[in-house]
């Protein structure tokens, strides 16, 4: 077989390998059975709350155990087919099933993570918090490319985007801004980003043009709805107004239409100001803020999503997940996985879904990467 597709095959049985993994493929077998005999059953529905669960978790499974028998299937044929042609010699039918075999390397991974976006909150949608590190205009300007990269994601996904909160700096880029994120798997998709982000460059805002690193922290959490408990003590809150910075007409920036919501036991604080109403914004920064709380939750309970998405993380050296390097060469590597990219301008024009389906997959694995940074 050609090495060409040798490879495909091989990132094939890489990816079912890993959705069989995890999936418990036995276990998950024995799962669906008993999901489709509880839906057999008549009386499922006197709790349609429970009921609805009991379909969701059964068409998850049964979407990723099809998905990966049919890609088993296909890979199975055009192996038999491809030997067949490479015996009689019928290179274009082996040319045909080589380019065959690179359309399913690309399905086995993309419903490889598809099934991986199975935790408590990942079909939810997401909010995106980006916060400029110290450097002043550098790192403001860096975090306004980060807000953008991610509306990029966004769009290129046919997610809607909304602008929450934003503080301009003061000669460029942000000091700060929260974007909502709404469409199907948002939060499993993103969460993966929270952490330090380094851009290295030449400095546009260097007389001497001299090369400038600039950091910036990326926070992710999910959007929850009502059927979700969090429990939040009024006591535990201290709520400022104040007025509202950036475009928005003359009322949104003559009045203390803002709101910052800061929960004293946890220090989290949460802010939005895009709209005209005080009411309005409350609001919101009340959901951002049951939001926090709740991804607070999940990360207590799975201990590496903890220490990756650790908000009092400083923003600086030696915590930074990702470095993007455009001058004196071009190159983006993620420094827990070790996926790099000599195109850092696509990157930074949306093209994350590589670095997010390995950082998703290592989840799984738990295997780390010794990866060193870039200059």
């Amino acid at each position: 077989m050609r090495a060409e597709a040798q490879a495909h095959v091989d990132s094939i049985n890489e990816a079912l390998a890993l959705l069989r993994r995890f999936l418990d493929w036995d276990r998950a077998l024995r799962r669906l059975d008993e999901l489709n005999a509880r839906v057999e059953d008549q009386t499922l529905w006197n709790d349609p709350r429970a009921a609805q669960e009991v379909m969701r978790e059964r068409r998850r499974l049964d979407e990723a155990i099809g998905a990966a028998r049919a890609i088993e299937s296909e890979l199975s044929d055009t192996v038999e087919l491809m030997e067949m042609a490479e015996a009689e010699g019928d290179s274009a039918m082996v040319d045909e099933g080589v380019a065959g075999l690179a359309a399913l390397a690309g399905r086995a991974n993309e419903d490889k993570v598809k099934a991986l976006l199975a935790g408590e909150a990942d079909a939810n949608d997401t909010y995106i918090e980006v916060n400029a590190g110290a450097g002043g205009t550098e790192s403001q300007d860096w975090a306004g490319m980060l807000s953008r990269m991610y509306t990029r994601w966004a769009e290129r996904r046919g997610m809607k985007v909304e602008l929450i909160d934003q503080h301009s700096g003061e000669q460029a880029g942000i000091k700060s801004a929260t974007l909502l994120l709404k469409g199907e798997n948002a939060y499993g998709y993103a969460k993966t980003e929270s952490g330090v982000h380094r851009l290295v460059r030449i400095s546009p805002y260097d007389s001497a043009a001299r090369r400038h690193t600039s950091f910036a922290s990326v926070w992710v959490y999910p959007v929850i709805d009502d059927n979700i408990d969090v429990d939040i003590n009024e006591g535990d809150l201290r709520i400022d107004t104040y007025r509202a910075s950036g475009a928005g007409g003359q009322h949104i920036n003559t009045t203390d239409s803002a709101v910052r919501i800061t929960h004293l036991p946890t220090g989290i604080v949460v802010q939005c100001q895009n709209q005209r109403s005080q009411h309005k914004n409350k609001a919101e920064a009340y959901n951002q803020l049951r939001a926090r709380l709740y991804e607070r939750e999940l990360a207590i309970r799975e201990a590496a999503a903890n220490a990756e998405n650790d908000s009092k993380t400083d923003i600086g050296w030696g915590h930074q997940i990702r470095s993007y390097v455009l001058q004196p060469y071009q190159m983006v590597k993620d420094l827990r996985t070790g996926v790099v990219s000599t195109a850092p301008g696509d990157v930074l024009d949306g093209a994350l879904d590589p670095f997010m389906a390995a950082a998703l997959s290592q989840r799984v694995t738990g295997e780390t990467v010794e990866v060193e940074d870039v200059d």
